[in-house]
């Protein structure tokens, strides 16, 4: 594939991510219906819809710290990195300009509020500090990575992929949404941030440096653990 068919399929997933995520976090969280359940499972099945629609195009990282992780793991070439992340930040500014727009829009509006952006200390939803948000988005980070390398290694089931991929994403909002509106995706959070501003853009450097950390490291680890390594 090109490297502008690439950075299109990234830009339109990652937009579709925080779209369907972010956009379910915003207008329908508050519902009984919804709740962090139903938020938690909307970013899960944006993940699945992506993995086998254009995961064949660009892998459907959808996510820098993803890049940067199966880039550290062996998986993906440097040249294809920067235009990655480009566009996955690209589109999910993209994606939360359309959120902000059909939310200004409510005849009630009376401003955005945390917009589903991600905090601590006074900005998590339940309250927990810094060094709980940033164990949180590292560990949960380094999980999604492994995971994500295990079941796209050659040597794994086919045809299975976005689906675990998916659920795994599901249970990691299930358990962070209480603690951070979980990230471990630093375009997801710079989308909100820009929005939101002000405390958020302060604590945004937390949503960035603990999930490329996570990744990078569980990239190294399986590429020293578990990978397959071929015979001279």
């Amino acid at each position: 594939m090109k490297t502008s068919q690439k950075f299109c399929a990234e830009f339109i997933g990652t937009f579709i991510l925080v779209l369907g995520g972010c956009g379910t976090a915003v207008f329908a969280s508050s519902s009984s219906f919804v709740g962090i359940l139903g938020v938690a499972l909307a970013f899960g099945l944006t993940i699945v819809a992506g993995a086998y629609a254009i995961g064949h195009v660009s892998g459907a990282h959808l996510n820098p710290a993803v890049s940067l992780g199966l880039w550290a793991g062996g998986r993906m070439s440097g040249k294809d990195l920067l235009p990655y992340i480009i566009a996955q930040i690209a589109g999910a500014i993209a994606a939360a300009a359309i959120i902000y727009l059909i939310v200004t829009g409510q005849e009630a509006f009376s401003g955005i509020g945390c917009f589903a952006a991600n905090g601590y200390g006074e900005h998590s939803p339940a309250g927990y500090g810094m060094v709980s948000a940033l164990v949180a988005e590292l560990v949960l980070t380094f999980v999604f990575l492994l995971v994500i390398l295990g079941v796209t290694d050659k040597t794994a089931p086919s045809g299975f992929a976005g689906l675990a991929i998916g659920l795994t994403l599901t249970l990691i909002h299930l358990i962070s949404i209480p603690i951070t509106n979980t990230s471990v995706n630093p375009a997801r959070s710079i989308s909100q941030a820009v929005f939101v501003g002000g405390w958020a853009v302060e604590q945004l450097w937390l949503f960035i440096v603990a999930p490329i950390i996570g990744a990078i490291l569980a990239g190294y680890v399986y590429k020293q653990l578990f990978a397959v390594k071929s015979k001279k």
